[in-house]
């Protein structure tokens, strides 16, 4: 029996385009906006900063060794954060979790790092329909590791065969499911409806 339903953040509940931050940074160092995108947002420096072992300043100063960039962090924290937007995809499925918090524990599990997440929480109220909210910096772990899950669950107090999650990302979803969770991946807010129904979970 589903009594706890688990959202991913990214490209699920608010969408990004890390190209925009890379774009604008392009405009202050000797790289193209490509090269900024395969270089650092998926760098060694962004998963520590996710998993909360880099400060946002010591971060910033790996950034700008590695681009040999022409700026400074207060100018940077913004082009940094400038990478969000809704669209309605986003707001069904905000609008699909208010609607499962009435019967449901509803959380939220993201891999996300402190500037993007304070930022959000100004700008984008996307985070009151949750009882809960895990944010890997604060955890010290990134998905897919087996052991944000867990932590999740623990805080939760829930057993995995009780949760439903769902994500955008095939190898999370996958990760989340040989621990026993119920996972599906994210395809659509008709695709998302489906796959909770098909555990039991009430729709209104």
């Amino acid at each position: 029996m589903i009594n706890t339903i688990i959202l991913d953040l990214g490209k699920v509940l608010i969408d990004f385009d890390h190209l925009r931050s890379a774009q604008r940074i392009s405009h202050f160092c000797n790289k193209a906006p490509k090269e900024i995108f395969d270089l650092f947002f998926a760098s060694e420096a962004t998963v520590l900063f996710e998993e909360g072992k880099l400060s946002p300043q010591d971060f910033f100063k790996r950034v700008k060794e590695m681009l040999d960039l022409r700026l400074e962090y207060e100018s940077f924290v913004p082009i940094w954060n400038d990478i969000f937007f809704l669209t309605a995809k986003n707001r069904a499925v905000y609008s699909l979790a208010n609607s499962l918090r009435t019967h449901y524990q509803v959380a939220l599990l993201s891999n996300i790092n402190v500037l993007h997440h304070e930022y959000l929480k100004k700008y984008f109220p996307v985070f009151d329909v949750f009882h809960r909210v895990f944010a890997s910096y604060e955890l010290g772990v990134v998905k897919p590791d087996h052991a944000i899950y867990k932590k999740a669950l623990e805080e939760l107090k829930v057993s995995a065969e009780d949760v439903f999650y769902t994500d955008d990302r095939a190898e999370l979803v996958e990760s989340a499911r040989a621990i026993g969770i119920n996972s599906f991946q994210f395809i659509s807010v008709v695709q998302l409806k489906k796959d909770l129904i098909s555990l039991g979970v009430r729709i209104e």
